[in-house]
């Protein structure tokens, strides 16, 4: 990463690579739905590449499908958006105050499957950056084969957003009602 008076200078040791304990001090999300393992080049606001790494743990394949595990494609277009993510936070002041939600995709194509074993290239390009919205265009690749692409959009958020009081009351009495019905 180049030096840029807009990051956050405590961030100066974000450097690819970046291992999977480094990527968790950046992205909220954890396992099962932690879905980038290491990245291997970043340019700030420009582009980032991570690397999935596809196992026979995964919790999705003995469901999808039983006897021929195949990585969903929606799941291939989350790990492109968390890949974008990634790039966005590490600009981020403080990444615990924000997040960055999926809001869109486009143009999404799914050409092979990502099996047990394979080793998924994660490529993103910025196409648009504004101060909260993002378009970036994903592509994935197994064994320099392209198995999948779209255009993903992001939204940044507060992380710890105020509930409003009727949710707050609904989300309290639900479970109530649903013993009552039960």
């Amino acid at each position: 990463m180049e030096n840029n008076e807009h990051a956050n200078p405590e961030q100066s040791w974000l450097k690819a690579p970046l291992d999977v304990v480094e990527i968790m001090k950046i992205l909220p999300h954890r396992y099962p739905f932690l879905l980038v393992d290491r990245v291997v080049e970043m340019e700030r606001r420009k582009r980032i590449v991570a690397i999935k790494n596809v196992t026979i743990n995964e919790p999705f394949f003995p469901g999808h499908f039983p006897g021929f595990p195949i990585m969903p494609g929606v799941l291939l277009l989350e790990a492109l958006a968390q890949t974008g993510c990634i790039l966005v936070m590490v600009e981020l002041p403080d990444p615990t105050e924000k997040l960055i939600v999926f809001t869109g995709v486009e143009h999404a194509r799914f050409r092979r499957p990502a099996l047990p074993g394979d080793q998924v290239r994660l490529e993103i390009d910025v196409l648009n950056w504004r101060s909260r919205m993002m378009r970036m265009q994903g592509k994935a690749y197994v064994d320099g084969k392209l198995i999948c692409e779209g255009t993903v959009t992001s939204q940044m958020v507060p992380r710890n957003r105020p509930i409003k009081a009727e949710a707050a009351s609904e989300a309290a009495s639900t479970p109530q009602e649903a013993a009552v019905e039960a």
